[in-house]
């Protein structure tokens, strides 16, 4: 094999590991709670994530316009994914997957932000207002609750 051939075979496995990353960097699972879905988010975390994120979100909810709530989980990311993150910019990635759920009439919900995370953005100042839970279990607990229902009676 020349090494033209072998450089384009390359470049076409890259494009497809890009691919299979973009897919999994915003996995959107059906919650048991009805017309709810989770969003898991773990690793790394930069701009372009944030507007997958966004992208597919949107989309899933056009798709199905049954869904009402969107629950972000933080959980998986640990302080060393988001270190090299300016806190302003993640803030304002925040405040803009916010805004564009809300006026697609979804309720955006954020679990498992990470201690260190929470301080840096509050002892920058930033103010972001958003629904947050410290678990995704209480997040759906208080779902739950709000519609009285219970995992027992679906």
């Amino acid at each position: 094999m020349d090494s033209t051939n072998e450089i384009q075979e390359l470049k076409e496995l890259i494009k497809h590991y890009e691919k299979v990353i973009r897919n999994m960097s915003a996995p959107i699972i059906p919650s048991i709670v009805p017309n709810t879905i989770l969003v898991p988010i773990a690793g790394y975390i930069f701009s372009e994530r944030f507007e997958t994120i966004r992208t597919k979100v949107l989309q899933h909810a056009a798709d199905n316009r049954e869904i009402y709530c969107v629950v972000f989980d933080f959980t998986g990311v640990r302080m060393e994914d988001v270190e090299s993150f300016d806190y302003n910019e993640l803030a304002n990635e925040l405040s803009q997957l916010n805004s564009a759920l809300k006026l697609m009439g979804l309720r955006p919900i954020y679990v498992g932000f990470n201690p260190r995370f929470v301080r840096e953005i509050v002892h920058a100042g930033i103010q972001v207002e958003l629904e947050v839970f410290n678990t995704f279990r209480a997040a759906l607990k208080s779902l739950l609750s709000e519609r009285d229902e219970s995992l027992y009676s679906m």
